[in-house]
């Protein structure tokens, strides 16, 4: 198992948002808990000067919470209860690419649900989340139902200003083969376009490339050397299927080599050098892997949890460090966060390292004893929860860093991702754990 080197920057205690502001967001908490605001994003920027639009996969979204890939979004009425309770944007479960004839290498991860399981866990550091387990993997309908639920996903959206991205896993081959399925990477994408179009002519469509945490204990990625070509080659396989429509997201996973082939995989992905070959945004990163745990017979599962966004959080931080030292200072490709995201403590820490939006799933699947909003559905609730909590709220920890950097309250949430990523420095110098221990030694 990776060893675990824990995140230095942390947002720690309560946030310091001013009296007239903790007030305000202490009594809208309350005020929410029969249904949130509508529009949303109007009352937060009237009440609070927060501009929540952001960006996901090159597209403006009104807000930058969103539903990552599962088995929550794999119907238009999942979309549809998404659409109203105002997330902004969900990426679809993940279909396995065919060919024109059907035929799909990766196959084996075309498995339906069976039972999941949603439990407590306790990460190496002590803190205690949550963690949902289960024996599926990918899309196993045909793939003329994928189009379908696309398409009727994408009509859902486009009238709720929610944008809606489909998630595809292509043919990667093994150590022992020595070629690609380009076909699959062609057909796969070219239809996908095209229901896209029926529905969206002429913009560019949002695609994420899912390396699943499953890959992790596959005998696909074994060795580093074949990993690293899977970055190299994958997006441009996309691009040249669909030239100018199609804006490639690599979702990358949580191998089970050490943090430093992390970085290697993120600095590989980042080349600016690479053309049509380099992704348009990147999603960092998928669950991790237990080659030990066992569930319903199977040996090997992917897990969530404090672990996971421990781990993502010290790879990032520790990305940006390097990038901050680089005199070329190359520009970071658009990050997507996605991880253990259960609060907005946690989609602030994300931010920090540079995230302009943030995907969640276990997040919708806890027990409503873990909201306190009384009335809708659980995404509706999520959201509640995610940004008027008045101490672990994405709204008090941006008012609070906005304090502590002096923001302009003009800016959204994709230019604070942005501040964060060329300002580094600043923000691992005044938000270490060693400072913060340091502050709180002397008051």
């Amino acid at each position: 198992m990776w060893e675990f080197l824990p995140p230095r920057v942390r947002l720690r205690g309560a946030p310091d948002l001013g009296a007239p502001q903790s007030q305000r967001l202490a009594a809208d908490y309350e005020r929410f808990r029969d249904g949130l605001p509508r529009p949303l994003e109007s009352y937060l920027l009237s009440a609070y000067d927060l501009d929540a639009t952001s960006a996901y996969g090159g597209w403006r979204v009104k807000n930058p919470f969103g539903k990552a890939s599962g088995q929550l979004s794999l119907a238009p009425h999942q979309a549809a209860k998404d659409a109203e309770a105002g997330l902004g944007f969900v990426v679809l479960k993940t279909v396995i690419a065919q060919d024109r004839l059907g035929a799909q290498t990766m196959r084996e991860w075309a498995i339906p649900e069976t039972r999941m399981l949603v439990e407590r866990v306790r990460g190496r550091s002590g803190v205690e989340g949550w963690t949902v387990t289960w024996k599926g993997r990918g899309w196993f309908d045909t793939f003329e139902a994928y189009q379908e639920l696309l398409k009727a996903s994408l009509e859902i959206g486009k009238a709720a200003q929610m944008v809606v991205a489909p998630s595809v896993k292509y043919h990667l081959p093994t150590p022992q083969e020595d070629c690609w399925k380009e076909e699959e990477y062609t057909f796969t994408t070219s239809a996908l376009v095209e229901t896209w179009n029926s529905v969206l002519p002429q913009a560019p469509m949002p695609l994420e490339k899912d390396f699943s945490p499953t890959l992790a204990g596959s005998e696909r990625a074994t060795q580093q050397e074949q990993i690293l070509e899977w970055l190299r080659r994958v997006p441009g396989l996309i691009h040249r299927a669909a030239p100018g429509k199609v804006r490639v997201g690599l979702k990358l996973f949580n191998a089970l080599f050490e943090d430093d082939f992390q970085i290697r995989c993120l600095q590989e992905i980042g080349k600016p050098s690479r053309g049509e070959d380099r992704a348009d945004f990147l999603v960092y990163a998928n669950r991790l892997f237990d080659p030990e745990k066992e569930f319903e017979g199977k040996v090997g599962v992917a897990y969530g949890g404090p672990d996971l966004s421990d781990r993502n959080l010290a790879v990032l931080e520790r990305l940006r460090t390097i990038a901050a030292g680089d005199e070329r200072r190359p520009e970071a490709l658009p990050l997507s966060a996605t991880g253990d995201i259960h609060s907005g403590r946690i989609a602030a820490e994300y931010l920090l390292r540079g995230a302009s939006s943030f995907q969640m799933h276990t997040l919708f699947q806890l027990p409503d004893s873990e909201f306190t909003m009384r009335a809708g559905g659980k995404t509706e609730k999520a959201l509640h929860h995610l940004w008027f909590h008045p101490a672990e709220g994405f709204i008090a920890w941006v008012l609070h860093l906005r304090r502590r950097f002096g923001w302009s309250p003009q800016m959204n949430v994709e230019q604070m991702a942005c501040w964060c990523c060329e300002n580094w420095p600043a923000v691992s110098a005044a938000l270490s754990d060693r400072v913060q221990s340091a502050s709180q030694m002397f008051r």
